[in-house]
């Protein structure tokens, strides 16, 4: 028989080239799995370990450092600015109390309250008291603090239980961390992507939490719009025993579409302490510029008369 040269000559080529090291090449691999020991469970587990977390939080009271920035690609620049001591109340089923103080001075820079449907905002640097319902979305690129609605920060702080209204899926994946030496390590991780139910076959992605594998918390926390965007990216780190209740000591909330970035690291905290309504009251200031933000704009800015003037 006679043989296919041309047939011949591919087969010695390919059985030269790799030991002459012509078609491939091995190179390191910079992210190294994590030898650290991993829990297991499974979608049900993850789904009651969360819910009870919930059921045993009714409400927190919080001296926390925080560390803000605002702008980013859409401003074009990002603004630092000095970390700040504050005060956190929160009390189930939404209502927030939030005082964040100047810095050596302690006078206040924020004051800001919500009862789960609207908010009100006093920023005495500048004067300004704003009130709105907290699903309006007006972003002001030149008042960056008046993007920030107390019921973001609520719904980051206590992640919510995943109810009868909810679906939840869990996948496996995994979360880049760092050792000692800044070297990039994968390690495993548990995620439940929560679907919220509209209809009998529809529904809207709505959350999706992530847990470490080495101790099953909570280390992060997408929120999603109703077009599927991510509306607040919140994570959860260095965990601490709270009279036998496991918190997270650090809590950053990054929220893309208004650009800002709020990181709280907490100092003293306590859970459920009774705390009144009263605690979650804001008078507006005399003379300060109401800004309404459920109003048209031309009628959204008031000035509010001093009370000898009235």
């Amino acid at each position: 028989m006679r043989r296919n040269s041309p047939f011949w000559a591919l087969t010695l080529v390919l059985a030269v080239l790799p030991s002459a090291g012509c078609l491939f090449r091995t190179r390191p691999v910079e992210e190294q799995y994590s030898k650290a020991p991993l829990l297991e469970t499974t979608q049900q587990g993850l789904i009651d370990g969360l819910n009870q977390q919930a059921e045993k939080i009714h409400s927190l009271q919080a001296t926390v450092d925080i560390d803000s920035s605002s702008g980013g690609a859409k401003k074009g620049h990002v603004t630092d600015y000095k970390e700040i001591r504050g005060y956190v109340l929160a009390r189930k089923p939404a209502m927030l109390h939030m005082i964040g103080l100047m810095p050596i001075v302690r006078t206040t820079a924020f004051d800001m309250v919500s009862d789960g449907n609207e908010f009100k905002l006093w920023i005495p640097p500048k004067n300004r008291f704003v009130v709105g319902r907290n699903d309006v979305k007006n972003p002001n690129v030149d008042q960056p603090m008046e993007n920030i609605r107390p019921q973001n920060i609520y719904d980051a702080l206590l992640i919510r239980p995943i109810d009868d209204s909810e679906l939840a899926v869990m996948e496996k994946g995994y979360q880049t961390l760092h050792d000692a030496k800044g070297h990039p390590i994968l390690q495993e991780d548990y995620e439940l992507v929560v679907i919220r139910k509209r209809g009998e076959r529809d529904g809207v992605l709505s959350r999706k939490i992530i847990f470490s594998r080495t101790d099953l918390h909570p280390i992060r926390q997408y929120i999603y719009d109703e077009q599927g965007r991510v509306a607040t990216d919140a994570r959860y780190a260095d965990y601490k025993d709270y009279d036998g209740i496991s918190f997270p000591s650090r809590i950053e909330i990054y929220r893309p579409e208004e650009e800002y970035d709020i990181k709280m690291n907490i100092l003293k905290l306590e859970l459920n302490k009774a705390l009144k309504d009263e605690q979650f009251a804001l008078s507006q200031p005399p003379g300060a510029q109401v800004v309404h933000l459920d109003r048209p704009q031309s009628s959204s800015v008031v000035v509010a008369a001093p009370d000898g003037a009235r």
